[in-house]
């Protein structure tokens, strides 16, 4: 199972080691500044963190020592790309995704930023480059903001079968795909269903909020989204989708998906709009492991009164074993599992919001 964990928070970003049946706070980088997002690239072990700065801008740092020592590297830039007609020039607000690309590919990064521009760096970060193929895309145009007021990219998959092949999700512009590296996208979400939508457009493809998309490693053409308003499962790509009958989540933000098992995955119910807590003032976390044929409420360890915790869309975290799942809130909380979801364990620490989890 994985040992270190990271939580790019408010406040920094925050190391945690395994210890003793329990997870230490090893180290703080970046205190005060807000961290977006943050990765450790299993392909030669470097720490990526995502700073939004305000006034300042957007910057990214790599660390190639497991977090003691850090390097600015360079960030995705919309200069030179032009308005479109009666809109301002775009510009960066938000690192939003960050993933390596395939084994294949040493050193080659995906950034999805906010507002919905694609990028990818071939060195560790030093330069990026926009993705035109998908930018250029006249339905770019019709996308919109869902939480933040502006279109973003937040979930990027690389098939681990073929690196040129690459699944994203956008809020609000739905699923989206390439098999040749960026150069051609292909618009996926049939099934997909906006209840936010008039009724004769609920199923546009175009328009669906999806707060985030998982694929199962182990069977790549397997997905699962969480949408806005409900949980949705592809069996064979992004193309067409399944809304599951889940009692628990017809919104929310996170999910995550086994590694090995592609009919295993997990959610965090939420209250839609202008609530945005738990239902009920309690915190739970929805699982299926028979492919959406059913769910159940995982509660064990976690607050069930006066619960007023929300999960990011990138706030629940498996490792590669699929047994050990971390969680943190908006409001510093931090759980973490080792048996699926059976029982969670509170951290001691509380931490400034969180935005993301990552495993180490």
């Amino acid at each position: 199972m994985a040992d270190r964990l990271f939580a790019a928070t408010r406040k920094g970003l925050f190391e945690l080691r395994r210890r003793n049946g329990g997870w230490d706070v090893e180290r703080v980088s970046f205190l005060g500044s807000p961290v977006s997002m943050a990765l450790a690239d299993p392909r030669d072990g470097a720490v990526y963190a995502a700073l939004d700065l305000g006034h300042f801008g957007v910057k990214l740092h790599r660390s190639d020592d497991g977090g003691a020592n850090w390097t600015e590297v360079g960030v995705p830039s919309y200069a030179g790309v032009p308005a479109d007609e009666g809109k301002e020039a775009p510009s960066l607000n938000l690192i939003w995704a960050l993933e390596p690309a395939g084994d294949d590919e040493p050193g080659a990064l995906w950034a999805g930023t906010i507002p919905g521009g694609l990028f990818r760096s071939e060195d560790r970060g030093e330069s990026w480059s926009l993705v035109r193929g998908l930018w250029d895309r006249p339905e770019r145009r019709e996308w919109f903001g869902g939480g933040y007021d502006k279109p973003g990219i937040h979930s990027i998959s690389v098939d681990p079968r073929d690196s040129r092949r690459v699944a994203l999700a956008i809020s609000t512009g739905g699923v989206w795909e390439t098999t040749d590296g960026g150069q051609s996208w292909t618009l996926g979400g049939e099934g997909l269903r906006a209840a936010y939508m008039p009724p004769e457009q609920a199923y546009d493809r175009l328009h669906q909020d999806v707060h985030q998309m998982v694929r199962c490693p182990a069977a790549p053409d397997s997905f699962w989204i969480q949408h806005h308003n409900g949980v949705f499962r592809a069996v064979d790509g992004i193309g067409r989708w399944t809304e599951m009958e889940e009692p628990h989540s017809r919104f929310g933000f996170a999910a995550a998906v086994h590694p090995d098992r592609p009919d295993t995955a997990w959610f965090v119910p939420g209250v839609k709009d202008e609530f945005r807590v738990p239902p009920d003032g309690r915190l739970t976390v929805s699982r299926t492991t028979d492919g959406g044929r059913s769910f159940e409420a995982l509660a064990e360890g976690l607050p069930q009164s006066h619960c007023y915790d929300l999960i990011y869309r990138h706030g629940l975290a498996v490792d590669d074993t699929g047994e050990r799942l971390a969680m943190g809130s908006t409001t510093g909380g931090l759980w973490t599992t080792d048996d699926g979801g059976d029982r969670w364990s509170q951290n001691p620490a509380r931490l400034p919001p969180v935005y993301a989890v990552r495993f180490g």
